[in-house]
């Protein structure tokens, strides 16, 4: 067996240059959230309206019932009825079919789901789908090219590009009905999830949270 040189100190060899490993690229933690604050949903469905009512209505729905790309795409129209008010969202990856109520908003005009789905359903080319939003050549507009459409519009409304994603309008519902500390058996309901370990993901509380609501339940008992 070969010896191994040593290399003895002061020798000319240490000042041979070892490169330095390359630094791995940051990436966002597992588990984190990412969502748009109030005002940052208001600049975007402004720039989605200026764009198109289907990009406004499309938006707005996929926000307002914390829907995936994919199941806004899927949007049938006959799970629409605005006679009785309400819209069927037919959930992915194991959540809960449920049937919602739209909201016309009247305080913000921008978040009035009956004025975004009757300007896109007089907008809406008649090319014989069922699908309730088409693109301009016809048929289902996909996940692919909504999720185009939204970073685009994303784009336009000055959002950073870390929130120019379509899913991030699921969590952001999310966060603001935990932040309006809506009780969570009902953000389950609006979310669809079967089990409430989904939607205990976007709890997130601090010690002074929890010790002021635990002095502010004990004060109304005792």
């Amino acid at each position: 067996m070969a010896t191994p040189q040593v290399i003895p100190i002061n020798s000319p060899a240490q000042a041979i240059p070892v490169p330095k490993p390359r630094p791995r690229p940051v990436r966002a933690r597992r588990g984190t959230m990412t969502f748009l604050a109030p005002e940052e949903i208001l600049t975007l469905l402004k720039a989605a309206r200026e764009h198109s009512t289907r990009a406004w209505a499309m938006i707005l729905l996929a926000y307002r019932h914390g829907m995936r790309a994919s199941e806004v795409c899927g949007l049938k129209l006959a799970d629409v009825d605005l006679k009785a008010g309400c819209i069927v969202v037919r959930r992915l990856k194991g959540s809960l079919q449920t049937a919602q109520p739209l909201f016309p908003h009247r305080g913000q005009p921008l978040l009035d789901e009956y004025a975004a789905l009757r300007a896109w359903l007089r907008a809406r080319p008649a090319d014989g789908s069922d699908s309730l939003f088409v693109s301009q050549k016809g048929g289902r507009l996909s996940r692919i090219q909504f999720f185009r459409l939204f970073q685009r519009i994303a784009g336009a409304a000055g959002l950073p590009a870390e929130k120019r994603h379509p899913h991030v309008l699921k969590h952001s519902l999310a966060s603001h009905l935990v932040a309006g500390n809506v009780n969570l058996a009902l953000i389950k309901q609006a979310l669809g999830h079967r089990s409430i370990n989904s939607t205990m993901l976007y709890v997130g509380t601090t010690d002074a949270q929890a010790a002021g609501e635990t002095s502010r339940a004990l004060m109304g008992l005792y």
